[in-house]
């Protein structure tokens, strides 16, 4: 059982900084913020929950089905992760590429502590074993200083990024990929290259807090498992189920921003009307509505909206909406695993489409365009899909951050390369300035 305190203020996003301050004494850490960006189907402004009473963590073998077993036994709110690997629980595939960051594949919690900040209110949401100390925690909260960083963080100029390949070999890599579409193996497929640092010590917590300044992401997470870290700024949903309704909210298109007003709304609207940026999304479309035909009750898939381009602090995305319905009996784990991996971050047909990512790609994606988020206790969830994220293994003093793009027959490896240099921008500035 759980015991709810509100608390109501005039004023709530000061607070954003505290609580994930104070957030850092615990083991396990879960932090969502929608970054107030108010969408259609938001149920918070943001949410944190730490401390474990119970978890679960496995690598992909059985890896749904254990969740699944988890989920049901526990009936109450979990958090955590699926990586991009559990791919190979989902079908016979594998993943044999460098894995620099390893974190476990799957992992979620039963957090002892949740708080959530909706419009004026703060929200504290406690099991019964520590709901005493609610007003404590609310004390340290309201009267925390700001972050001052870790002292033994190393200075800007120590950090080296250096690329798991260069322009020739992904060039190269991309003519591959597109010598597969020609011979009709894949119609599309997100080809992914990993940046790296090692021997590295950064203050996750505060490389968070800058990214999230310059990117404000509706899907923005910071998750801390022990010694590793995943500071996120993602635009994008995978898949949210409220109530009989699912709502996945792919991304493809992307194009840069311009600080001249004028200038920037021809590169929005030069998005919207880019023929192969489309096509890209339609395909992913398409394959998004498959996958949620596996769980859904016929007739219900639909496109709420098509190709519409949102505007973000780093760039112009276009985004669409599809939405289902799914039998009140239907578990949510297994509408997840229906699904999984999210179509944006593989290709059509999905499973070939994977088969050639893994023989192509340099590294192991992981946790990258994998997904974080929640269950509720009414078998609810939400979770995002985990790009524009840098991932750091503390204890190995290694940090990584990938991007991808889609390639289909319409793609030329120099447009690729630029997306992913254009992607990879915030990222790397929050690691060079810090």
């Amino acid at each position: 059982m759980r015991k709810k305190v509100t608390y109501t203020f005039e004023d709530l996003p000061f607070l954003k900084d505290s609580i994930l301050q104070w957030a850092q004494q615990y083991y396990e850490v879960v932090w969502l913020d929608s970054n107030a960006h108010k969408q259609k189907y938001d149920s918070f402004d943001a949410l944190i929950a730490v401390d474990a009473l119970t978890s679960i963590k496995t690598d992909h073998k059985n890896a749904f089905d254990d969740l699944k077993t988890y989920q049901e036994q526990t009936k109450d709110w979990i958090f955590g992760y699926l990586t991009y690997d559990l791919k190979n629980d989902v079908e016979k595939l594998e993943s044999a590429n460098l894995d620099g960051v390893e974190f476990p594949e799957l992992y979620f919690f039963q957090p002892k502590k949740i708080i959530k900040i909706k419009g004026n209110c703060l929200e504290f949401d406690y099991l019964n074993m520590v709901d005493d100390e609610i007003e404590e925690d609310y004390q340290t909260i309201i009267k925390s200083p700001p972050n001052t960083g870790d002292k033994t963080q190393s200075s800007a100029k120590d950090i080296h990024i250096k690329m798991r390949i260069f322009k020739d070999e992904y060039f190269s890599k991309v003519t591959k990929m597109l010598d597969h579409i020609k011979h009709g193996a894949i119609y599309e497929a997100n080809f992914c290259q990993e940046f790296y640092a090692e021997n590295y010590t950064m203050d996750p917590l505060k490389v968070y807090q800058k990214l999230n300044e310059i990117s404000k992401a509706p899907f923005a997470t910071f998750l801390k498992l022990d010694d590793k870290f995943l500071l996120c700024a993602s635009p994008e949903r995978y898949l949210k189920k409220m109530g009989s309704k699912l709502i996945s909210q792919p991304i493809k298109g992307t194009a840069k921003r311009a600080s001249n007003k004028e200038e920037d709304d021809k590169l929005k609207e030069r998005l919207a009307q880019d023929e192969k940026e489309r096509a890209e999304n339609i395909m992913i479309v398409d394959l998004v509505r498959n996958d949620l035909s596996k769980s859904a009750i016929k007739g219900t898939v639909a496109v709420e909206e098509l190709c519409k381009v949102y505007t973000f602090d780093q760039v112009h995305q276009m985004i669409s909406t599809v939405i289902a319905h799914v039998a009140a009996d239907k578990n949510p784990v297994t509408i997840i695993k229906d699904s999984f991996p999210m179509g944006s971050m593989t290709g059509a047909p999905k499973v070939s489409a994977m088969k050639i990512i893994e023989t192509l790609e340099s590294f192991k994606r992981g946790l990258y365009s994998g997904a974080v988020g929640y269950f509720s206790p009414e078998g609810d969830f939400d979770f995002n899909v985990i790009i524009r994220s840098i991932l750091y293994n503390k204890s190995k003093k290694y940090i990584s951050f990938s991007v991808g793009s889609a390639i289909t027959a319409k793609a030329t490896p120099e447009n690729e390369y630029q997306e992913c240099l254009l992607k990879a921008k915030a990222m790397r500035q929050v690691l060079e300035d810090n």
